[in-house]
């Protein structure tokens, strides 16, 4: 955790220095497409500063009120973060359609210096994060995200003041725009999609119920598996509920302990509340997947 806090702190450095140089060149070349990249360089450097809160605020120990601590502060920053950057793409696309209707006279030199070093920074701030890949903190996933998005837009804009330095096509850089927006959709819906998912306690996408209701039921002792829940605390962290029916004279702290054990081995899941009943009870219960 203070090796992702380190990380984060010099992207937050490095991209707020080039924040300051993008927007001071969007305003002198007149470009759109540096200012919607500049305006997304400023949702990058809230992503960090938020990710930077909800690392610290997750890591504040379990209180009487809040048994499992703050570990979803995590995941609503998240979620906020890809929310915020929608709201930004939308902006880009109007400002970018009354462009195309009425082109402006954009400055393609420093366009393309800017986005030269542009690319320069993302893949910096990309290496920084990028352990926060599919199964990292999402706080960390989501800056990895911004950056990946940032440094293709920043290929979208050297793309484009090189058509405006080379050819003169003014067009080139609300067009580029449009693109910018549309990648910014793109690379946060995954994100977005992942936190309401969370928040709404759905499965984990990479455990398949039935595959672990058949490894509970394979446990020597186990007639039956209901009642069973599985989701997500965090996105490294996951917790089980389930009702199991066991048979005989089997003992009980046995197939509580086999079934703890595979659970963690085999599904990386930590918390669990599992019931053993000797007799069925699943009619009784009003949900009994």
């Amino acid at each position: 955790m203070d090796s992702d806090r380190a990380r984060l702190r010099w992207v937050l450095i490095v991209v707020t220095l080039f924040l300051i140089a993008e927007v001071a060149g969007g305003i002198y070349s007149n470009s759109l497409a540096l200012l919607s990249d500049a305006g997304h360089v400023l949702t990058d450097i809230g992503a960090i500063c938020l990710s930077l809160f909800t690392i610290w605020i997750s890591s504040r120990p379990a209180g009487s009120s809040k048994t499992y601590g703050y570990l979803r502060a995590e995941i609503l920053g998240a979620l906020f973060n890809g929310v915020f950057l929608w709201l930004i793409a939308v902006f880009i696309f109007i400002e970018a359609i009354d462009r195309i209707r009425e082109p402006r006279a954009v400055e393609g030199l420093p366009v393309m210096l800017l986005a030269v070093g542009g690319i320069f920074i993302n893949c910096f701030a990309a290496w920084m994060t990028h352990s926060g890949g599919p199964q990292g903190r999402m706080a960390v996933r989501a800056v990895f995200l911004h950056a990946m998005t940032d440094l293709a837009g920043s290929c979208f804009v050297l793309i484009s003041g090189s058509l405006v330095y080379f050819t003169g096509w003014t067009r080139a850089d609300p067009v580029a725009s449009v693109l910018l927006a549309l990648l910014i959709i793109y690379g946060s819906w995954s994100l977005v999609r992942e936190g309401v998912d969370i928040l709404m306690e759905a499965v984990p996408s990479h455990i398949d119920l039935e595959e672990l209701r058949n490894d509970l039921l394979a446990i020597d002792g186990t007639a039956e598996v209901h009642d069973l829940h599985v989701w997500c605390l965090t996105s490294r962290e996951y917790a089980l509920s389930a009702h199991a029916v066991v048979v005989g004279e089997t003992n009980h702290d046995l197939v509580l302990s086999e079934m703890c054990q595979m659970l963690e081995r085999k599904f990386n899941i930590r918390h669990m509340t599992i019931q053993l009943e000797r007799d069925s009870r699943r009619e009784q219960e009003p949900a009994h997947y």
